[in-house]
């Protein structure tokens, strides 16, 4: 009787999430999102910034205040040990008057603020918020990364400042973690049996740990105890000691950078010994499960070895391009006046040209060439050099030069001229996942299913080639005409090594396709920072529990637990039950009927796209020369 009425729930569940899907009148589930991501441009990391501290002495009470500011925030005092300081050290004095704008609602940030001397008053659309005084941050999202001010902060009076911009900030974070990284994998290579492992292994090992702290006199590990985590000393002293004749006799004392557990996991036995911490302890640790899961040790790793970077790509069928498995790629233009502009053919904008989608970096236009359909993207020069994006540009033309997988965007080369460089690419005649998302709320499993493991297969291509993508969303997923979902917008991909990737994003758009809003969320943007850093985050009832299995494993904390990472690399992600009833070879064939088809509206070639509102106005020309290539 219980499965029954917990059946009847879920289906209640579910037909509410669909009646809200087709009643625009009804109110919003808790945390949707309605609006697209805001485009996060990947920064170039300054080494001047590194370097550059600013000459500013300060007091203890000047010290004392910017770090107890730093610690009260909850993503900043994450940064690690010994971060505080030296951000502490980096704050540079600034003075206003009184009525002074320091920041304005709607401007681009660059930096945080710690109130030193004097007040300040919060408004937001004309309305008074807060007062701000001694020991108050501001203005912390902008450290992170380029975002608007969602408030304007003036001057009561006169008013001194701690500031500091976000190139010194993130100089100083990736220093820390650089640092901090290195002093961990020199405490791994004084574990005997570790000492041999190249730093990749070693990385592997170190990306699956968690840092912990231990009360004087915690006990650790207790004797005759199952084995279930490895541990390594940072900090402290651990007392080892065994129970001979009915008295705890000491074995020894171990310190930072010694080890101890790994005995009872290897070979499988029970705990021969209690450890107990002597003072506070701060170790880094591994739990079982994981430590079989990725140590070199493990017979299983041995004879199964990632199939990621063993497994050569299948070679590529010269008679297969995007979208149709047996067509022949198209002629490609050969200059930029070959390509004519698409105009819509009805409604407000009837005789405009069509643009497929919009940013600060340009648009993407619709165009045509001997009766094919191409998108048009169109990329400021100005733009690209006042941000310094010219090598994150470089590289998408690179990735997309070299990239030949139908779950990726075509592409059929580049144009310049004095103001715009351009990327010819393929139409993706479906339109966005995020518009059908917005549309029905949230997706079916099997819809999702199919969208995810359509990413799966352009992840698993990209990842062969040495290139993390690092930007997945519904907003950067196309659907061809066929409904077959593809990768676009590379501005923010990167070429790595073999070994380095990660399936976490892939975890959230699971969630975010099923659910309709992704798994973090809070009307506090730092809120949302802080939950991610947690990992914590809880389903709805109506995902089956294999979709909270698959998701759950993707989204683990550490990178080296996470699905896709450990030994039975992306071919962990595509055994997984959630993907059971998919026929992972058809698919990559394209020989499924999408589910997708479906969500595709029948009309002009433009139908499934946004009409956008486009400013017209001209780029400035710009000679540079960065751009030769294109």
């Amino acid at each position: 009787m219980d499965k029954q009425l917990r059946e009847l729930r879920l289906q209640e569940e579910r037909t509410f999430l669909r009646s809200v899907a087709r009643e625009e009148a009804v109110e919003q589930p808790p945390g949707r999102r309605d609006s697209r991501a805001p485009a996060i441009v990947p920064e170039p990391l300054s080494s001047d910034a590194a370097l550059c501290v600013p000459n500013s002495p300060k007091s203890h009470r000047d010290l004392s205040l910017i770090a107890e500011a730093v610690g009260r925030s909850e993503f900043l005092r994450r940064l690690g040990e010994g971060c505080p300081e030296a951000l502490a050290q980096s704050f540079a004095p600034v003075w206003h008057g009184p009525g002074d704008t320091v920041l304005a609602e709607g401007a681009e940030g660059t930096a945080m603020y710690i109130v030193a001397e004097g007040q300040l008053n919060v408004s937001q659309r004309g309305r008074q918020l807060r007062t701000l005084g001694p020991g108050d941050v501001f203005g912390e999202l902008a450290i992170l990364y380029h975002c608007k001010r969602t408030a304007t902060v003036r001057a009561l009076g006169p008013v001194r400042l701690w500031a500091i911009d976000r190139q010194r900030y993130r100089a100083i974070a990736t220093s820390n973690a650089k640092q901090r990284r290195a002093e961990i994998l020199g405490s791994l290579r004084t574990v005997h049996w570790l000492r041999d492992l190249s730093d990749s292994h070693l990385s592997k090992l170190l990306d699956a740990m968690e840092e912990c702290t231990f009360a004087p006199g915690h006990v650790i590990i207790h004797e005759g105890g199952e084995g279930e985590n490895f541990y390594i000393i940072l900090k402290g002293e651990v007392r080892v000691s065994r129970r001979v004749d009915g008295q705890e006799k000491l074995i020894r004392i171990l310190g930072a950078g010694e080890h101890f557990g790994e005995i009872s996991l290897l070979q499988n036995t029970r705990q021969t010994a209690s450890c107990q911490a002597q003072g506070h302890v701060t170790c880094i640790t591994v739990a079982k499960e994981d430590f079989l899961e990725i140590s070199p040790f493990c017979p299983r790793q041995l004879s199964e070895p990632n199939a990621s970077e063993t497994e050569a790509p299948a070679p590529e069928d010269p008679g297969r391009v995007w979208g149709s498995p047996r067509l022949r790629q198209p002629p490609v233009p050969v200059r930029l006046e070959d390509l004519a502009a698409v105009h819509y053919e009805e409604g407000q904008k009837q005789g405009q040209r069509v643009v497929l989608g919009t940013g600060g970096f340009g648009r993407v236009e619709l165009v045509r060439c001997r009766e094919r359909l191409f998108a048009l993207k169109r990329i400021r020069k100005d733009w690209v050099e006042r941000t310094q994006q010219q090598e994150h540009v470089r590289t998408e033309r690179r990735v997309l030069a070299r990239s030949h997988s139908p779950f990726i965007v075509g592409f059929f080369g580049t144009f310049r001229d004095g103001q715009y460089v351009y990327l010819l690419l393929e139409f993706c005649q479906g339109g966005e996942l995020w518009t059908k998302l917005r549309e029905i709320r949230c997706f079916k499993e099997p819809l999702a299913v199919f969208c995810c493991a359509c990413v799966v297969e352009g992840l698993e291509y990209l990842h062969g080639h040495g290139i993390i993508y690092r930007d997945l969303k519904p907003e950067n997923l196309m659907l061809d005409q066929r409904g077959y979902v593809k990768l676009v917008d590379f501005g923010f991909a990167k070429e790595l090594g073999r070994g380095e990737k990660d399936f976490w994003m892939l975890g959230i758009l699971a969630f975010e396709l099923l659910v309709g809003r992704p798994p973090f969320h809070s009307a506090d943007p730092q809120q949302i920072y802080s939950r991610i850093l947690d990992g914590i985050f809880s389903f709805p009832a109506f995902l089956s529990e294999a979709a909270c299995s698959l998701i759950g494993k993707l989204c683990r904390r550490r990178p080296g637990q996470r699905l896709g990472n450990t030994a039975s690399g992306i071919r962990g992600i595509k055994k997984h039950r959630w993907f059971g009833a998919l026929k992972w070879r058809k698919l990559s064939l394209q020989q499924l009927e999408a589910p997708t088809l479906q969500l595709i509206k029948e009309g002009p070639p433009y139908v499934n796209f946004k009409r956008f509102s486009v400013d017209w106005t001209p780029a400035e020309d710009k000679f540079s020369g960065w751009d030769e290539d294109f």
